[in-house]
């Protein structure tokens, strides 16, 4: 199907990778987290979802940041772009000059976030940041 109908509202994250030929942009099939797949066997979304980024490659990535401020709750989806400082420049460049055209293929990104490493997304604070500043008090029902 359409990669915009791969993100839907019983998705929480999913990662795409670009195929061996580089023409194409594919969802990693085991490489995605479910709404319903919280509870018993994620400890949080958010930590199994940096668990699946692949320290050997580059990846995009949607993430559907549930969180809360002391006013309200909130959704948004957050287009991850994740370049690992360590790989060659080439591959980075490959990724950076697709990411425009994945990020076209969906609605309602909010937030866009390029990430070099695991220093810089394994806090969970540092989405909170990004999401809205430190008003965020809760990200995935977790507080901050």
């Amino acid at each position: 199907g359409k990669s915009s109908e791969v993100f839907n509202d019983m998705k929480k994250a999913v990662l795409f990778c670009l195929s061996d030929d580089k023409r194409q942009i594919i969802v990693e099939e085991a490489k995605q987290i479910l709404v319903g797949d919280t509870g018993d066997t994620v400890e949080d979304p958010y930590t199994s979802f940096v668990k699946l980024l692949p320290l050997h490659g580059c990846r995009y990535a949607l993430y559907d940041a549930t969180y809360e401020t002391k006013e309200s709750k909130e959704g948004d989806l957050v287009f991850i772009f994740w370049a690992p400082e360590s790989l060659p420049l080439k591959n980075k460049m490959i990724y950076a000059s697709s990411k425009d055209a994945v990020k076209k293929k969906f609605t309602g990104i909010k937030y866009e976030w390029q990430v070099h490493g695991l220093d810089d997304i394994k806090d969970p604070s540092t989405l909170g940041e990004k999401l809205g500043g430190n008003v965020v008090v809760s990200l995935g029902g977790k507080p901050l």
